[in-house]
């Protein structure tokens, strides 16, 4: 399973859309680029005579996310010289090691942006689920996380009680279930805290707003364990972990299954990628053939996964009854 956004776009290529006896051509670089470096050198033993014709000026070449424009190439130094930032890319720096794909035929950063797009598009369908311990408050309790205005309702509330009426055990504790109510505050919000000092919430991304969750038939200082249905926080780069994203392990294979739709729609791609995909899908007891496109056929096998895990999510969290604007989660 994959532990970042990186490593999922990865496994997208792994399975889907670059089969291992792909022809692509690949190299790596000799030597780090900083993001304003003109000139890169390359492994020349990695290119057949052929392939480095082919560098020659006006090929696309790839570097991480980052296209780039060949302008000339010099075969006895093994260099390229080069117009960062492509087709919308932006120049970064890079490290000796890393791959060259020459004219890729999926660019990572549109891998990367499909994932993403994918991930933004789960929601409402699937939903993330973050539980906090929150101190019950007379008031309400403004939320501040730095995630916390994608929070979007609670679905279970619980408190942990260590006392009771008089003549019973004080040491015994035991859970039950807290009504609560997550209350939307305009962004940014000024409040005065329990010390009288002024705080202000901002949030520069995501949804614009602030939230506060108010409690109900609990005594103020007891301690609510609130599980909030969230929706998944925003993908800004390779290095966020799935997990900060609100990501389950199994949401993976429907993230790859739309990627892998979103980026062969209207496209023409290798026979080679087309039968490799093919398989994939086969492996999944999907149906696909003349009558199913494959995109048709993928698109099929992501709502397959997508409805299993909206059962997992209703028998997990059973949906919360309102009344009269407050929520009573389930337990």
């Amino acid at each position: 399973m994959s532990t970042t956004i990186g490593n999922l776009v990865d496994r997208v290529f792994r399975e889907y859309l670059e089969p291992a006896d792909s022809l692509e051509s690949y190299s790596y670089l000799t030597g780090g680029i900083s993001d304003s470096a003109t000139t890169l050198g390359y492994a020349n033993d990695m290119f057949s005579v052929e392939e480095e014709d082919a560098l020659d000026a006006g090929t696309i070449i790839e570097v991480g996310q980052e296209l780039m424009f060949s302008t000339a190439l010099n075969t006895v130094t093994n260099e390229i010289t080069v117009v960062r930032g492509a087709r919308g890319t932006t120049a970064t720096a890079h490290s000796a090691g890393d791959l060259i794909k020459v004219s890729p035929t999926f660019s990572r950063k549109a891998v990367f942006d499909a994932v993403s797009d994918q991930i933004e598009n789960l929601y409402p369908t699937l939903f993330a689920v973050e539980t906090k311990s929150i101190t019950a408050k007379t008031g309400i309790n403004v939320l501040d996380g730095a995630t916390d205005n994608y929070l979007i309702a609670p679905v279970k509330a619980i408190s942990q009680y260590t006392d009771f009426d008089a003549g019973q055990d004080s040491t015994i504790s035991q859970f039950r279930g807290v009504s609560v109510e997550l209350v939307d505050l305009p962004n940014p919000f000024t409040y005065t805290d329990e010390n009288g000092a002024s705080q202000t919430v901002t949030y520069s991304s995501g949804p614009n707003k602030v939230n506060a969750m108010q409690s109900y038939g609990i005594t103020a200082g007891k301690t609510i364990y609130v599980s909030f249905k969230k929706k998944f926080v925003t993908v800004t780069s390779e290095a966020n972990t799935l997990s900060s994203i609100g990501l389950e392990n199994e949401y993976e294979p429907i993230i790859m299954a739309g990627v892998a739709a979103q980026l062969v729609a209207g496209k023409d791609i290798p026979s080679l990628t087309t039968n490799y995909i093919t398989e994939q899908i086969r492996v999944q007891n999907m149906p696909i053939g003349s009558s199913n496109s494959i995109r048709n056929s993928l698109l099929q096998y992501q709502q397959l996964l997508i409805q299993q895990a909206r059962k997992d999510l209703r028998a997990r969290f059973p949906e919360p009854v309102s009344f009269n604007s407050i929520t009573y989660p389930s337990v």
